[in-house]
């Protein structure tokens, strides 16, 4: 493995040993991905368990769960919007992203990786309070007609609001990485 010199040059290597001019000292082009990825996971990971609470009295679990099955029903669904969080982003990342991102390419990936999860939520939804009955809204939700398909209002606010706050915090995470590598 060859290690880089700041300049990008290989340690020890002559002029005629040039590389990207962003590699580092591993020889990886950054572009600020690993603190906006981290930046990432821990807002989406706090603003879905955050919204799972707060929506939970639109599901009927609300009234005819326990405060146990409703807390379980909040973790566990955090933990599935997370992976559909990291699926979508990864997805996003790989259609519309390059290896400088988040510097570059940073809006397209976000703009997709929202709307992979909106689509996957009117389906899961779908899926899982018409086809499975696996759960039910209360009379609360508000609900929205899509194709021919009624979807809650809520769920799918979720997948606009909390990833566009997390994209948000991770673009920050991403500029402040690119300052203090300019320093």
């Amino acid at each position: 493995m060859a290690f880089f010199e700041s300049d990008g040059q290989v340690a020890g290597g002559s002029a005629g040993d040039r590389r990207h001019p962003r590699a580092t000292r591993r020889g990886a082009v950054s572009g600020g991905w690993h603190a906006a990825l981290r930046r990432y996971l821990i807002a989406t990971a706090v603003g879905h368990l955050a919204w799972e609470f707060l929506h939970m009295p639109l599901y009927t679990i609300w009234r005819e769960g326990t405060w146990g099955e409703v807390a379980f029903a909040a973790l566990h669904c955090t933990g599935g919007d997370v992976l559909i969080a990291l699926t979508s982003l990864m997805l996003a990342l790989l259609l519309l992203g390059n290896e400088t991102w988040p510097r570059e390419r940073f809006r397209p990936v976000a703009a997709l990786a929202i709307a992979l999860g909106v689509g996957y939520t009117a389906f899961s939804e779908w899926l899982n309070v018409v086809v499975r009955a696996a759960w039910d809204y209360s009379e609360l939700m508000p609900i929205l007609s899509l194709f021919g398909v009624e979807v809650g209002l809520s769920p799918l606010l979720q997948w606009i609001v909390v990833p566009a706050v997390a994209f948000a915090l991770a673009g920050r995470a991403a500029a402040s990485a690119g300052a203090q590598r300019r320093r």
